[in-house]
Order: C-alpha cells, then sequence, then structure tokens
C-alpha cells in the first residue's frame, strides 16, 4: 500500500468523523437552546452511522477520492423542532453555525497536533513545514525522503485540518438546506423566503457539480491562513 493510498484511507476516516462532530455539535446545541428533538434520536453521539446520508456521506466522498480532490460531502441532516427553542431566531441561528464552528475548532486542533510535531523534533519540523507545499500530489517524495514515522502522524493531522476546513467553509454558504442559509433566511420577507427555500437546493446541485472554481475560491483562502500559521512553527 503506498502513501496516497493511506492517504485515500485517512481522507475517509477524518470525513466521517468530522461530519460526525458537526451534526453532533448541531444536535447539542439544539438541546442546549431547548429543543431535544435530535438528542432523542440518538444524534449526540460521534458514531457515523447515526449521520450516513446516501449521496453526501458515500456517493460524493467516493468520487472525490477517486478524482484526488478535496473531501466534501454531507451527512444526513440533523432533526429540529425551532418550536421548542426559547427564542427561536436566536436559536435557530445558534443551533446552525454550532456544525461549522465546530469544524474550525477541530482544524485549530489538529493545527496545534502538528505545532506540537514540528516542535518535537528537527525531522518533525521538516515534515510539517513540507506538508503543505507537497500536498496532495508529491506525498509519495517526501516520505521517501524522511522514511518516519512522524510522516504518516502528520500527514492525518494535516488532512484532519484540511477537511474540516473544507466542511466548515462549504456549510457556511448561505444556499439552502446548507447552515449559512439558516442565517439569511431570518432576514428575508415571505415571498422571497418561499422562492428562496424552493430553489435552494437547485442551487446547492449547481454549485457541488458546477461550482469548483467558486468553491476553491472559498476554501483556498481559509487553508492558505491556517497554512500560514502552520509554516511559521
Amino acid at each position: 500500500m503506498t502513501l496516497q493510498h493511506v492517504d485515500i484511507l485517512f481522507q475517509l476516516i477524518v470525513f466521517l468523523f468530522a461530519i460526525s462532530f458537526h451534526e453532533s455539535a448541531h444536535a447539542w446545541t439544539a438541546n442546549r437552546c431547548g429543543d431535544p428533538t435530535a438528542r432523542m434520536l440518538g444524534r449526540i453521539t460521534l458514531n457515523p452511522i447515526k449521520h450516513i446520508d446516501p449521496v453526501g456521506t458515500v456517493l460524493l466522498p467516493l468520487i472525490a477520492s477517486v478524482a484526488r480532490i478535496p473531501m466534501l460531502g454531507w451527512a444526513k441532516p440533523t432533526p429540529v423542532n425551532p418550536q421548542n427553542f426559547k427564542n427561536p431566531v436566536r436559536d435557530d441561528i445558534l443551533t446552525s453555525v454550532a456544525g461549522p464552528i465546530s469544524n474550525f475548532l477541530v482544524a485549530g486542533g489538529a493545527l496545534c497536533v502538528l505545532a506540537l510535531i514540528s516542535f518535537a523534533s528537527p525531522l518533525g519540523h521538516q515534515i510539517v513545514h513540507a506538508i503543505p507545499f507537497v500536498y496532495p500530489n508529491r506525498l509519495e517524495l517526501l516520505a521517501a525522503q524522511t522514511g518516519s514515522a512522524l510522516m504518516p502522524l502528520s500527514l492525518l493531522a494535516y488532512e484532519l485540518m484540511v477537511i474540516n476546513i473544507v466542511l466548515g467553509v462549504f456549510n457556511l454558504i448561505p444556499i439552502p438546506p446548507l447552515d449559512g442559509s439558516h442565517v439569511i433566511r431570518h432576514f428575508l420577507p415571505d415571498p422571497i423566503l418561499r422562492v428562496y427555500d424552493t430553489v435552494g437546493i437547485f442551487g446547492l446541485m449547481a454549485l457541488v457539480y458546477l461550482g469548483g472554481g467558486l468553491l476553491a475560491r472559498l476554501i483556498y483562502p481559509v487553508k492558505d491562513l491556517f497554512d500560514s500559521f502552520l509554516i511559521r512553527f
């Protein structure tokens, strides 16, 4: 098994963890805000089986793995009943943004792990500094140069950072049913809101299948920001 195959396996593992953490954050926040619906359905869990969506969790990640593009997708939506919220508008917004925020927190945690690896040894420093420049197409070259167990560990942490950044940014896009839309929709008048909700799914499909350039322009500046911190360690 080559490092490229290991990397694909890492991506799938990290993706399942990231979406599970994301949906658990939605469910936990909704419960804290007064709606126990998701908690009662067992959605406050890191068990990915509870969160799997056939298209977003299975099909799209497999396509991404084969095409060697950033892992992208979604989980089964967390059920929320806004009527249970103490403050319907505020709590719906808080519940919605909890998912992307959780992804950025995990990405920050992965960045800290990479910093520890970098400070642990000169070889760790070399690997951590090199990964942003060789990812994803020249990983084998870096692995051949280092031959260290720190290489797969660093790669796993880097994938954890990147995939959570991708999911965090993607879900903040204000297209229904993505999390960002739950912020925008509270400020739209009813006639526009009905159109917004109706065409949203078509906009999402167009974004996923046709909007690769737009997604890159949204995601890569955030990834580059994290990379800039990484190469300073």
